[in-house]
């Protein structure tokens, strides 16, 4: 696609396990990200930001933390995202938490996309809300919902025009360090763990491209991807089994550069662990190594 970068921020902690996360749009903008990728001639029209949802503790019996706020904010960037495909624009959304993949993937299926995602996480974001009674955190479960699981919050998993958004063999789980997620064997999605992706970062690229077969897809990047020691910024850190910059920039430069990706997603930046902004200032570097 040579289609120009549509940034917009969206400044959300509602679904996070606390605050942080919805500084991160802010913060990458202090960073230069936005000159950094025109000084690299990427193509990029800063759209600005959403109104910022932050956390709050909403409990609720049953249910996962503040559940309307989370909902309110994921049907608000949905409409944005629409309007961005709309002009001719391809979505790159600075959050915030990892449910605004649920937002970008819902945008991308009302305006007619076949859309797929490669999910670029340190975990795979598929906990069920009555399997984690103590854990009621929405930010672990959005690909559970975007593929409408048994037990997920109808509400979230009905924000799209379907139900279910994605279907398994639409997702690509890529650099998760954390043990399987899949404890049901729901969710015969290929899976490539961080090992592999270190070892050989283009190989693991490229084989997980070559398993997708849809004509478009969804970047998803969590920053808690990567090894906290190395790159301090992730909202929940991952120490000393997350991938490499350098790796993360490897793969990532074949996804977005496959004419197929239709959205990027960068999440779960928390400028409260990065009071130096060395981790800020690492990820800029990825994504215009990347995108260049």
């Amino acid at each position: 696609m040579s289609r120009p970068w549509g940034v917009l921020g969206a400044p959300s902690s509602a679904a996070a396990h606390w605050p942080g996360v919805e500084k991160a749009p802010a913060a990458f903008r202090a960073a230069g990200l936005i000159e950094a990728l025109r000084d690299a001639s990427v193509a990029v029209q800063d759209l600005g930001d959403l109104p910022e949802v932050r956390w709050e503790a909403r409990p609720q019996d049953g249910a996962p933390n503040n559940v309307a706020g989370v909902l309110r904010g994921r049907l608000e960037a949905r409409g944005r995202i629409e309007s961005i495909v709309d002009s001719g624009h391809r979505p790159f959304i600075l959050g915030g938490e990892c449910t605004l993949a649920i937002a970008v993937v819902s945008a991308l299926v009302a305006r007619g996309v076949d859309v797929g995602l490669v999910y670029v996480d340190g975990g795979q974001d598929l906990m069920i809300p009555a399997d984690h009674p103590d854990e009621p955190i929405l930010d672990g479960m959005g690909v559970a919902h975007l593929l409408d699981l048994p037990g997920t919050v109808d509400d979230i998993a009905s924000i799209g025009p379907r139900r279910p958004l994605l279907t398994p063999p639409d997702v690509v789980f890529f650099g998760y360090a954390d043990p399987e997620e899949d404890t049901h064997g729901l969710v015969p999605s290929a899976r490539f763990p961080a090992a592999g992706v270190s070892a050989d970062p283009e190989g693991s690229a490229h084989a997980a491209l070559a398993g997708l077969d849809v004509e478009h897809f969804v970047v998803h990047v969590d920053v808690d991807v990567l090894d906290f020691l190395l790159a301090p910024a992730a909202d929940v850190p991952l120490y000393g089994r997350g991938l490499e910059l350098e790796h993360l920039a490897r793969s990532l430069k074949l996804f977005v550069s496959d004419p197929r990706c239709a959205a990027l997603l960068l999440v779960e930046y928390n400028p409260d662990h990065d009071p130096a902004g060395r981790g800020a200032a690492g990820i800029v570097d990825t994504l215009v190594a990347a995108l260049s």
